[in-house]
């Protein structure tokens, strides 16, 4: 572990706090790490992970003595050196061949992790389509019930959202959609059994291009890369409740951000354009039947209306009846 350094000036000190948690977190930084023995299949997987991941990935060339599973001090390191909190490190051994380890970190600690073997792979070379820009972020979609329900494929799911995602949306520019990650699980009877004894279903990850006509049709074309993999050892959150606990945790924001629409929504407490602070009020029904205002005479009756003269207007006409006389 780095010891704890202290800023001596005020660069190291803005370098040091944008490391630190934040409330709205920015994209995750992946670094795709080669083990001892990494055969042609991982690699190829590896780069074209990396290529949908750019530009917020790491690739270390040279190949690591590191065993995740064993020991995750070198992930510890290189998580704080390289202010990183992903990980896919590749292994290919005769009792594990083609794996693929997913470690998820928080605070520079490994959170959970899960390993996954890699039974059918199709490059994107395969696929004479148009490629995606390096940047966009996908859309991902996930087809199945076990999804949700099962632990081990729910993990795998949180891992997958951590990795190809990013902060929150509130709005998706439909037509600036490039290419769709679709994960979907196989049919119940090719199950594979974990390490574990427990029956899993075989994963399929397959990337598409999202192509439209002159109508304005969206349709998916195949893009690369094509992934089957068999769920194998597995470190839950739940082993980290401490740490889990703390992940969990979210910082009571100030007044001022409360008021500025960051913390929770107030009802009828509203933002606009301008950073003014607007709120409706809702006033129950009011009776204006019996309300008393001020006796004008534009708002008094005329002869006409009710019949009777005004006291106002008799004794002009008394004072008209004498001129007549």
């Amino acid at each position: 572990m780095l010891r704890t350094v202290k800023p001596k000036n005020a660069r190291s000190k803005r370098a040091l706090e944008a490391r630190e948690p934040k409330e709205v977190e920015g994209p995750r930084q992946a670094i795709f790490v080669k083990g001892t023995h990494t055969g042609e299949i991982v690699n190829n997987a590896m780069k074209e992970l990396m290529a949908l991941k750019r530009p917020d990935a790491i690739s270390f060339s040279k190949k690591n003595p590191v065993h995740p599973f064993e020991d995750a001090s070198s992930l510890e390191f290189w998580a704080q050196k390289n202010d990183a909190s992903l990980f896919v490190v590749g292994q290919s051994t005769k009792k594990r061949p083609h794996g693929l380890t997913f470690v998820r970190m928080f605070d520079c600690k490994v959170l959970d992790m899960c390993e996954v073997g890699i039974e059918a792979f199709v490059s994107m070379h395969a696929f004479k389509t148009p490629k995606s820009t390096p940047g966009h972020r996908p859309l991902l979609h996930f087809a199945g019930e076990l999804f949700d329900t099962h632990p081990r494929l729910a993990q795998l799911k949180s891992l997958l959202l951590a990795f190809f995602g990013g902060p929150a949306l509130e709005s998706i520019h439909v037509p600036g959609l490039e290419h769709v990650v679709s994960v979907s699980l196989a049919p119940a009877p090719p199950a594979r059994a974990a390490d574990d004894g427990t029956l899993l279903p075989r994963v399929h990850l397959r990337t598409y291009t999202v192509t439209r006509d002159r109508a304005g049709r969206a349709a998916l074309a195949p893009m690369g890369p094509f992934l089957d993999l068999a769920l194998r050892r597995h470190v839950p959150p739940e082993a980290n409740a401490h740490l889990l606990a703390l992940a969990m945790k979210r910082p009571k924001l100030k007044k001022q951000d409360v008021q500025k629409g960051l913390g929770k929504r107030r009802r009828n407490v509203e933002v606009d354009e301008m950073g003014d602070v607007r709120g409706r009020v809702h006033l129950g029904k009011q009776e204006l039947g019996g309300l008393r205002g001020k006796r004008m005479k534009a708002l008094r009756g005329g002869p006409g209306e009710s019949g009777e003269e005004s006291e106002e207007e008799r004794p002009r006409e008394r004072k008209r009846s004498r001129s007549g006389d």
